[in-house]
């Protein structure tokens, strides 16, 4: 799933190539593409037709497009969605093509937006905005302090500038959970996924099994420090691509697989100690991280007081 590094570069593309234009019209190829709004796909494009786009934000791993009247067009990309630009005259008939919106502007070449999702866990929908819960903006890209509703509950992320260092820190500290987890809950730190959550935490020298309530502050301080770090180093490579899913709005690929330290390169050398790379389960998934530079946590030893003996 794509993470922050891949969504905010999509977030930049789409504010420089489509912010400003007018929707001319609207086709829903998939209803299952727009579930999320309320009305169905007749209504979603009866209420963008004729409407001019704004900016483009980004809270963690959510966008949305402002609008007037105080609504937004939101997308959330689930696993394999993309949102690609193109010149109308050339536009290509994507294989997995389900919304694409005709924009206009007086004076240049109409363009396409086009809303492409081969495992359709994606979506699109026009939601109303809501006032942001600690009066900020509501995300990057806008100093509007709304979003839409179904992002209300999504915390602040690494590269926010109104991210509550402290309160992120108490709070993740406050969990009785493992620190791996705890990086992964969008309610506490959004934008952090599982390839990112393992970098950083290499970087950090702690195993994703730490509990979040053993770890000093300093200690947590240092993980978003390290998960910070290695967004912005994504993000000047364009975010990691792996297959032909995750690219920007001009169909190109990131290239910060060529730099991940431990990610996807179980037995190969740690490139900071040399000890082979070890991956494990973890949910349903993988995490990988060095054998000696990250070593497991011991497990808590606990004590069972003998009964009172009358």
């Amino acid at each position: 799933m794509p993470e922050l590094p891949e969504v905010e570069t999509v977030r930049a593309g789409l504010d420089r190539h489509v912010a400003g234009r007018t929707v001319r019209s609207v086709r829903v190829l998939r209803d299952y593409s727009v579930r999320r709004h309320v009305g169905g796909s007749v209504d979603l494009a009866a209420r963008l037709e004729g409407r001019t786009l704004g900016a483009v934000v980004r809270r963690g791993k959510y966008l949305w497009v402002l609008l007037d009247d105080d609504e937004a067009l939101t997308a959330h990309l689930g696993m394999s969605g993309q949102l690609l630009v193109h010149h109308a005259s050339d536009a290509p008939d994507h294989r997995h093509l389900r919304v694409r919106l005709e924009l206009t502007t007086p004076g240049e070449p109409d363009r396409v937006l086009d809303f492409v999702d081969q495992r359709t866990f994606g979506h699109l929908a026009v939601a109303e905005l809501v006032p942001t819960p600690d009066g900020g903006p509501g995300g990057r890209g806008s100093d509007l302090p709304a979003l839409p509703p179904a992002v209300a509950h999504i915390a602040r992320d690494v590269l926010d500038p109104d991210l509550d260092r402290d309160a992120a820190v108490a709070a993740v500290r406050r969990r009785h959970s493992e620190i791996k987890r705890a990086l992964l809950d969008q309610t506490l730190v959004s934008g952090i996924g599982n390839i990112y959550a393992d970098e950083a935490l290499w970087r950090a020298r702690l195993h994703g099994a730490r509990p979040t309530d053993r770890l000093r502050t300093a200690q947590v301080r240092a993980v978003l420090a390290a998960c910070e770090d290695v967004m912005r180093a994504a993000l000047r490579s364009g975010g990691t691509s792996f297959d032909a899913l995750y690219v920007d709005v001009n169909g190109s690929s990131g290239y910060f697989d060529r730099e991940l330290a431990v990610y996807g390169r179980a037995g190969l050398p740690c490139p900071r100690c040399g000890a082979p790379v070890r991956r494990e389960p973890f949910m349903n998934r993988s995490s990988f991280s060095c054998s000696a530079c990250q070593p497991r946590p011991r497990p808590v030893r606990r004590v069972h007081s003998k009964p009172c003996v009358p």
